[in-house]
């Protein structure tokens, strides 16, 4: 599995939306046409009922006077609530030189309690309700997770309003869970994958702050400890209720709902402070580098294209999201050559720019010889052209919208996986309500949409292209020979 376990675990720390999985069935096949009430005039058709929506549960929102937006989706759950908190601020945000890192760092620090409720008394209340609470940031949000009895709706509500709100740490423990983050950093470095990572995004932009990873630059992890003082900025700028969304689902009265929050967050101060963020200038040269990694691993190739911004309301950008799955998919034609005839990799994909801002288009493969990583290369960009040249088959490409659809759907089975895709969904989106966009427009994705998506972002000057291999040691007497010219006075 390798490279695809890695990344699995690792979702949650990059990019993390699947926009073609939001989409679904279609609508209502249009109703047969009524009898004339006119001898010898045609039938008067009636008219076609509207698509269904793509959000197959109803739910309702709110925003309070403070700008804190509430999302709650009654669905019937067994008696079980899930609870999201969305911050919008992730690495994106992270714009001042030197301070790299702080949104992953408050997901460690925001389970340090309050002067109300310190971190232990925290973790007996959560274990006595035997709730599982968890946390995870990407690259632009920070998203805060309760699955819980419907019971205990008002103690976790009462928890969480009372940390955002409330946070309280010392510098001592500050500079322990600072030091706790570089214990971190260093074992996702264990990850090729990671490693691979952290290089393209390096690499791939100069300016904008996709640069740098959601765990930081290692310098600046290294210094964090001494970054007390700005910590309490950090937080005071971006945990403000304008900035953050609270989505309940499951078992739960809607007013209910609302009235609990406007209860427990309605005085929380809004006071956030959008972030300087420098915008991306357009690449004009292809990039190629390469990643040695200190450990034991199969090459990994990774081609990196320029991409839009998550934008469902711009069919070319959607049509560019189903590109990846047609050219790249386990159906596809290089998937079928590569994995499963001639065996060179041991899995292919490809995933479309889903950012807030402009991010990446990216391939990656895991190769199984050395020897075919330039053919594996040559054989991903040779499907590219075939996509930017040819039109794809209209079949193919009916399926392929139809197998995102259904997965969209098959996803929403329990509220844990309702309230995890619409955090998601509102963290890089702003608006649950844009899925309906991207559903509509994915319904009416071409073939030549496809191309045109394919002309528009695949575009070969716009490309970093990476290669992780294994660092190799030189050898003995190569070494012995360097050992002894260094030592000649």
């Amino acid at each position: 599995m390798g490279l695809w376990h890695h990344r699995a675990s690792m979702l949650r720390r990059i990019p993390l939306l699947t926009i073609p999985a939001l989409a679904l069935s279609l609508g209502a096949p249009t109703a047969l046409a009524g009898e004339s009430s006119l001898a010898g005039e045609p039938p008067a058709a009636e008219p076609a009922e509207p698509p269904a929506k793509a959000f197959p549960y109803a739910y309702q929102e709110r925003t309070l006077k403070n700008g804190l937006r509430v999302v709650v989706i009654p669905m019937a759950s067994g008696g079980l609530v899930s609870y999201r908190t969305v911050v919008r601020t992730g690495a994106r945000d992270e714009y001042e030189k030197g301070v790299t890192g702080f949104a992953h760092f408050f997901e460690h620090m925001m389970f340090r309690g309050t002067e109300k409720v310190p971190a232990e008394r925290f973790n007996e209340i959560v274990t006595s309700i035997g709730a599982d609470a968890n946390a995870y940031t990407s690259t632009d949000m920070t998203v805060y997770e309760f699955d819980i009895a419907a019971e205990d709706l008002r103690t976790v509500v009462e928890l969480e309003s009372d940390r955002f709100m409330n946070l309280s740490y010392g510098k001592e423990a500050f500079e322990t869970e600072a030091g706790a983050v570089y214990g971190e950093y260093r074992k996702n470095r264990s990850s090729p994958f990671f490693t691979l990572y952290e290089a393209v995004q390096n690499a791939a932009f100069t300016r904008h702050t996709y640069k740098h990873t959601t765990m930081g630059l290692v310098e600046d992890i290294k210094a964090m400890p001494t970054k007390y003082d700005y910590s309490k900025t950090f937080f005071q700028r971006y945990y403000r209720p304008e900035n953050c969304v609270v989505v309940i689902a499951g078992d739960v009265e809607a007013e209910a709902a609302f009235a609990l929050i406007e209860e427990h967050y309605g005085v929380w101060k809004p006071g956030y402070v959008a972030p300087k963020i420098k915008k991306e200038p357009k690449q004009r040269k292809a990039k190629r580098i390469e990643v040695e990694y200190e450990g034991r691993t199969l090459p990994i190739v990774w081609l990196a294209y320029k991409a839009g911004a998550y934008a469902p309301e711009d069919k070319t950008w959607v049509a560019s999201q189903v590109l990846a799955e047609l050219a790249f998919g386990e159906t596809s034609d290089i998937y079928r050559e590569l994995v499963l005839e001639q065996q060179k990799v041991l899995g292919i994909g490809a995933g479309g720019g889903n950012d807030r801002d402009p991010g990446l288009w990216s391939i990656y493969a895991q190769v199984g010889d050395p020897a075919d990583i330039d053919a594996v290369i040559a054989r991903i960009e040779q499907t590219v052209a075939r996509y930017r040249d040819e039109l794809p088959d209209p079949g193919r490409l009916d399926a392929v919208k139809s197998n995102l659809r259904y997965g969209f759907l098959l996803d929403l089975d329990t509220a844990s996986s309702v309230a995890g895709t619409v955090a998601q969904m509102i963290g890089v989106g702003g608006d649950l309500g844009r899925v309906e966009a991207y559903y509509q427009n994915l319904l009416e994705v071409t073939p030549e949409d496809i191309q045109a998506a394919a002309k528009l972002w695949l575009v070969d000057n716009q490309r970093t292209t990476a290669v992780l291999r294994e660092k190799q040691e030189p050898p003995p007497d190569a070494k012995k020979s360097a050992e002894s010219k260094g030592g000649t006075k």
